[in-house]
C-alpha cells in the first residue's frame, strides 16, 4: 500500500512530530471524511508500506529526523509558488526557508510543484514567467521534475477576493509551454497535473517510484494518472492559510491535535467502527 501524507493537509510542515510518533508506534488511524464513524487502521511498517508520498509547502520541520525513514521508500511533492502572504498567509519565506529545504532533500526524492497557477492584476503572465525562471534557476541540479496546474474552483472555497483572470484553453497551453521551455533550460521536465496543457501528464502518486504496480485511483479526476493510495491526513487541519485551498472547508481549521494522538483531526468518541486497511 502507498501512503499519501497528505493531499488533505501539510504533514511535513505542520505535523512532522506527530507523523514520526505514528511511525514509531507502527500504525495510524484515519477517519472517513464522509462518514466519521468509519475509521481505518493503517499499519506503518516497511513490510506493509510500499512508500510514502509527502505533499508539502515546507519540508524543513521534517528533515531533521528524516533518517528515521531509512527503512522506507519515499518522495516529496514539494510546492513552491510565487505568491506572497496576501495569498499564502503563513508560508515561510521562500528564498530563506522553503527553497533551502528543497535542496536538503536527497536528489530524486523531491518533485517541484508550481501550482495552482492563476493570473490577476498583481500576478500577471510576465510575473509568472519571471518568478518561474527564478525558482527554476535556484533548483537547477536539485530538481529534475516539475508539475503545474491551474487553479480549480471548489464550492468550499471563495476565490472571488483573488480577482482571477480567466484564461482560454489556448492561453493556458501557451503559458504552460513557455514555462516548460524555461524548465528545460535548467534540466527540469515540466508536466501537467490532471489537465490538458500540451505537456506530458504527471503521475503524482506513482507506483513506479517505489517499484510496484498499482491500479489507477478511481477516486481522482478523470485525467489524473495517480495510482491507488491511502491518505492519512484530515481536512480542515492545515494552518497555512492559502486563499485557494480546497482542504480547509470554508476556511475552518480544527484545533491542533496532540502529537501522541492516533489520528489527525477530532478524537474518537468510542462509537466508531475500526477496519484494518493494509
Amino acid at each position: 500500500m502507498i501512503v499519501s501524507a497528505s493531499r488533505r493537509t501539510d504533514i511535513p510542515a505542520l505535523f512532522s512530530e506527530w507523523f514520526y510518533n505514528r511511525v514509531g508506534k507502527g500504525f495510524v488511524l484515519l477517519k472517513n471524511p464522509y462518514n466519521p464513524l468509519q475509521v481505518g487502521r493503517v499499519t506503518l511498517t516497511p513490510d506493509k508500506v510500499d512508500g510514502f508520498v509527502f505533499w508539502t509547502k515546507n519540508a524543513a520541520p521534517m528533515l531533521g529526523r528524516i533518517h528515521e525513514l531509512d527503512a522506507f521508500k519515499y518522495y516529496f511533492q514539494f510546492t513552491i509558488t510565487p505568491y506572497g502572504r496576501d495569498v499564502e498567509r503563513n508560508i515561510p519565506d521562500k528564498k530563506e526557508v522553503v527553497i533551502p529545504a528543497f535542496k536538503r532533500i536527497e536528489p530524486g526524492k523531491a518533485i517541484w510543484r508550481y501550482d495552482p497557477v492563476f493570473l490577476n492584476d498583481q500576478y500577471t503572465w510576465d510575473y509568472h514567467v519571471r518568478a518561474f525562471t527564478k525558482i527554476a534557476r535556484s533548483l537547477e541540479g536539485c530538481a529534475t521534475k516539475a508539475v503545474m496546474s491551474f487553479v480549480d474552483s471548489y464550492r468550499t472555497v471563495d476565490l472571488q477576493p483573488l480577482k482571477i483572470q480567466q484564461l482560454t484553453v489556448e492561453q493556458q497551453a501557451e503559458l504552460a509551454q513557455q514555462l516548460a521551455d524555461i524548465a528545460k533550460q535548467h534540466g527540469i521536465e515540466l508536466s501537467s497535473c490532471a489537465e490538458e496543457l500540451g505537456l506530458p501528464h504527471s503521475c503524482c502518486v506513482d507506483g513506479k517510484m517505489f517499484g510496484v504496480d498499482r491500479p489507477k485511483d478511481r477516486n481522482q479526476r478523470g485525467l489524473c494518472r495517480c495510482v491507488e493510495s491511502v491518505d492519512i491526513g484530515a481536512y480542515s487541519t492545515c494552518s497555512h492559510g492559502c486563499a485557494y485551498c480546497y482542504a480547509n472547508h470554508y476556511g475552518y481549521v480544527q484545533p491542533r491535535p496532540d502529537v501522541n494522538s492516533d489520528l489527525l483531526g477530532s478524537p474518537l468518541t468510542g462509537n466508531e467502527k475500526i477496519k484494518q486497511r493494509n
